[in-house]
C-alpha cells in the first residue's frame, strides 16, 4: 500500500509541476502579446487564460481529493490488516 501512496503521491507532484509549468508559459505569452499591443486577440488571450486558470484550480482540487482518498484507504487498510492479525493471534 506503500508504493501505491508513493506512486501517487508521485503523481500528484508531476501534475502539479506541469500545472505550474503551463501557468508560466500562459503568463509569458500574455506578457508578449501586451507588448506586441495585439489588444483584438489579447480580450479572446483574456478569456482563453481564465478558462485555463479555472481547470487549473479544478484539476489541483482533483489531485488534493485524490490524495486524501489515497490517505483514508491507507488507513482503513491499515486498521483491516490489525484487525487480521488480531484474529490470527487469537486477541480477538
Amino acid at each position: 500500500m506503500a508504493d501505491s501512496l508513493a506512486a501517487l503521491a508521485e503523481a500528484t507532484s508531476r501534475l502539479e509541476r506541469a500545472l505550474n509549468l503551463l501557468e508560466m508559459r500562459v503568463r509569458a505569452m500574455k506578457a508578449q502579446n501586451d507588448t506586441l499591443g495585439e489588444r483584438g486577440e489579447g480580450d479572446a488571450f483574456d478569456q482563453d487564460r481564465a478558462r485555463l486558470a479555472e481547470e487549473l484550480d479544478r484539476a489541483r482540487e482533483r489531485g488534493r481529493a485524490l490524495q486524501e482518498a489515497a490517505v483514508e484507504a491507507s488507513q482503513a487498510l491499515s486498521r483491516a490488516a490489525m484487525d487480521v492479525r488480531a484474529v490470527l493471534n487469537g486477541e480477538a
